[in-house]
């Protein structure tokens, strides 16, 4: 059975390799893991965004576990460095927020862009068909680079024009800014949220998938611009997972955290993270039919 399991994963890859991006509007390159899946193609592409523990020695390890399940689907995945380039190898999820702003959500939805138009150059890739996906900050990123820019002269405007074709977020923070989107909070960007007002345009079908007893990035946030988004004629959806806490995707034991930075938090610090198993096996389920729908024009 082990051996079974190695030999599909193996050969559900045809090439693995590291490759250079050009976030739109910046003047550095970042390195990203591009993964083909074996075929000809051309294929439909995900740009997968990790979460603020990034892609070094404390990476989550969850972009690398949903490319594994999307590369056996046939989509071409490709995962760019935000953290490492940029001085913080080790992530953000405990980093000082003013030291990590050189890699916000807005900066890393230029990262997506970036390699959205890499996958455009690739003959393996159909780029009318590349959606984006991520966890925690990269659901965050997410968001970011999926509503209608303000201000249309703004690189990241141009870039959306003729951007993704589909999204998912896994329980991304919703209680902040993205475009006509607008969330107020009693203490500036921290403490409890005391009204919305505004509407997450998406520029393309946007699914989210979060936790009920998310104490990061609450359900109820995400809940809230969705029903906005839905009934403003927008296709955004949502769907909670009863009992389910942050990063759900994983096997991991739930426990507190209490250096995490957490704007959710009366204290601004501590959050909770761990697996559910019927999340995670849900979670796949509807990724896989979503992208499908929308990336592949299956029904």
């Amino acid at each position: 059975m082990i051996v079974t399991a190695l030999l599909l994963a193996e050969s559900a890859v045809a090439a693995e390799r590291m490759v250079s991006i050009a976030p739109v509007g910046g003047s550095e390159s970042l390195p990203a893991t591009l993964l083909l899946p074996d075929g000809p193609g051309p294929f439909p592409a995900i740009v997968m965004m990790h979460d603020c523990s990034g892609l070094g020695p404390r990476s989550s390890g969850a972009p690398r576990r949903w490319a594994d399940e999307l590369l056996p689907q046939g989509f071409v995945v490709i995962i760019p460095d935000s953290f490492g380039p940029r001085g913080l190898p080790n992530g953000i999820c405990t980093e000082d927020p003013e030291r990590t702003r050189v890699a916000n959500a807005l900066v890393r939805a230029a990262d997506a862009y970036g390699a959205l138009a890499y996958l455009r150059t690739l003959a393996e890739v159909d780029g009318r068909r590349v959606g984006v996906m991520g966890g925690s900050h990269g659901g965050f990123s997410t968001l970011a680079s999926m509503y209608v820019q303000v201000d249309q002269n703004n690189p990241l405007g141009t870039a959306k024009r003729n951007g993704f074709a589909a999204a998912i977020a896994l329980y991304p923070a919703c209680g902040v800014r993205f475009g006509t989107w607008i969330v107020h909070r009693s203490d500036g960007n921290r403490g409890p949220i005391t009204g919305y007002a505004g509407v997450y345009q998406p520029i393309a079908p946007l699914f989210i998938l979060i936790g009920e007893a998310d104490d990061w990035t609450p359900a109820e946030h995400c809940i809230r611009l969705a029903q906005a988004s839905k009934a403003a004629g927008h296709p955004v959806d949502v769907k909670v997972y009863p009992g389910a806490h942050h990063s759900f995707d994983s096997a991991s034991r739930v426990v507190h955290l209490p250096q995490r930075n957490n704007a959710n938090s009366p204290t601004g610090k501590g959050a909770t993270t761990g697996g559910q198993t019927e999340a995670w096996a849900d979670a796949k389920v509807q990724v896989a039919s979503f992208f499908a729908r929308h990336l592949k024009g299956q029904p």
